[in-house]
């Protein structure tokens, strides 16, 4: 265990000429900044199961580890007191520092504020919007926690990264503390249109909390001009190049669209834990059959209500499909203590009934639907399997599983993806066959034409998808952003010296 309190003077008063950390052969593509690197997210799982999660945790710990760095958050426990200081383990050369939530604070800042709040409004959900003061309250004392106590554990020369809608005020009460570090912010999922983000109550100071960062990131150049266009127009902010400058602060607003490890999940889809799932798809229920698939987090962000939908239309429009094609659905339960989701989960189970029960046969299961989790090996696998992959969400700030989709396919023989316009990724992945979600005709027309599109034009769109996913992938992501990072911060304190 670390003593949390034994750096705390390095937080506010370490020596301004203090050399930033050294960083150990090739890790300059890693953390091109060579400094220390602290990650501030909602939740910090195992160290050994974040590799295994993909994801946030993916991206992040290769860079931790080369760094000596520390990852901070919530330990994914209750507690009846929540404690001022963290719990502090280290392991393969880099930290995690956690704190546990009491239940009224955990109910009020990440089921209330966060997830019932935040996640629908900046999908655009205003009708399923809960806006509800005691939540937005709760929201910034949890935030104003997580500076408090993680803190004392931060250097002078730290790079400060901090992920998602969860903790927008986290600067800020760092700031109110003295904290003078670079301090970046990357929002993994979509920024509203100004009139969404209007109907939030407090919405200014929401957006007046996260120019305490010196870069703000998004997914796509669509949110970064949904979020000019809201401080220019409602803020009289101003606009040089890619800073901006409101509430008497400056910073570098860009996209940096997320991408994969696209060799790592090259490798997962040749392991053989992912060849014994693509052979149990190949020679059971799935066998001589083409194989559609979705993998999806249980939400209603997702689109799947109409993706089944879509898919009955399908069968119905070309009987010739009948026997011959399975619609296999992962949908992993999540969040299930805000009722928006019990209510999803029970209007697909549904669909599924409705949709088996019209067109089932004896020997064959149109849609086969999973609410259950897979490893990334397992998943990998399947992919490899599929035919076709169907990611349609109604908004998402990118989605990583249409990319990893694309890296595990056979490059003699790849699959076809079908993606939503309004996922972030379709920015990036204009081969794959662009459809509108709402639209269950197009959909269902979209995976006929996927069905029998010819193996020489699947290669061709499977290998612009490839040169793509390797342009823009997971280390020039963290590479771009900690770039932008540590310039911003170099800037703010030439102008305040």
């Amino acid at each position: 265990m670390t003593n949390a309190s034994g750096t705390h003077s390095d937080a506010h008063s370490a020596p301004a000429g203090r050399g930033p950390w050294s960083a150990p052969p090739g890790t300059a593509r890693i953390n091109p900044a060579g400094r220390r690197l602290v990650v501030i997210s909602n939740r910090v799982g195992s160290m050994r199961g974040a590799v295994r999660a993909g994801g946030l945790a993916v991206a992040m710990v290769d860079m931790l580890k080369a760094s000596g760095g520390i990852w901070c958050g919530w330990s994914g426990k209750l507690a009846p007191v929540s404690p001022e200081r963290p719990e502090v383990t280290q392991a393969d050369g880099m930290t995690a520092a956690t704190i546990e939530l009491t239940q009224a604070e955990h109910d009020a800042y990440y089921n209330g504020f966060a997830n019932s709040c935040l996640w629908p409004l900046f999908h655009n959900r205003i009708d399923l919007t809960a806006f509800d003061r005691s939540y937005y309250d709760g929201y910034l004392k949890v935030n104003a926690k997580f500076a408090r106590v993680f803190a004392p554990l931060f250097k002078a020369q730290d790079l400060i990264w901090v992920h998602d809608y969860h903790l927008i005020p986290f600067a800020q009460e760092l700031r109110a503390m003295g904290c003078r570090q670079p301090m970046g912010f990357f929002l993994h999922i979509p920024f509203p249109p100004r009139d969404v983000l209007l109907t939030l109550p407090n919405a200014g100071r929401l957006l007046q909390a996260l120019f305490a960062y010196d870069v703000i990131g998004f997914q796509t150049d669509r949110d970064v001009e949904r979020f000019v266009d809201y401080v220019v127009n409602e803020q009289d902010g101003r606009v040089s190049g890619d800073v901006v400058t409101v509430f008497e602060r400056s910073a570098v607003v860009r996209s940096f669209p997320i991408g994969i490890d696209v060799d790592n999940f090259v490798q997962l889809a040749g392991s053989a834990e992912a060849k014994r799932q693509a052979e149990r798809l190949a020679t059971r229920r799935f066998a001589g059959r083409q194989l559609i698939v979705g993998v999806d987090r249980l939400d209603y962000t997702k689109g799947l209500p109409l993706r089944f939908l879509a898919y009955e239309l399908l069968l119905e429009t070309y009987p010739e499909t009948h026997g011959r094609l399975v619609y296999l659905q992962i949908a992993p339960p999540t969040r299930g203590a805000v009722p928006e989701y019990a209510q999803i989960r029970a209007e697909l189970e549904g669909l599924e009934g409705h949709i088996n029960g019209r067109f089932a046969e004896v020997d064959w299961t149109p849609l086969a639907y999973i609410n259950r989790a897979y490893s990334r090996r397992a998943l990998a696998g399947i992919y490899r399997a599929a035919d076709i992959s169907l990611v349609t969400p109604l908004r998402d700030g990118m989605n990583l599983v249409a990319k990893e989709y694309v890296a595990a396919q056979d490059p003699a023989d790849p699959g076809v993806l079908v993606l939503s316009r309004f996922a972030g990724a379709a920015v990036q992945m204009r081969a794959a066959l662009i459809v509108n979600p709402y639209d269950k005709v197009a959909v269902a027309e979209a995976l006929q034409t996927a069905r029998h599109m010819p193996l020489e034009q699947r290669r061709n769109r499977h290998a612009e998808l490839m040169r793509g996913l390797r342009d823009y992938d997971i280390d020039r992501w963290r590479t771009d952003f900690l770039e932008a990072l540590a310039a911003a911060g170099a800037r703010h304190v030439a102008a305040e010296a």
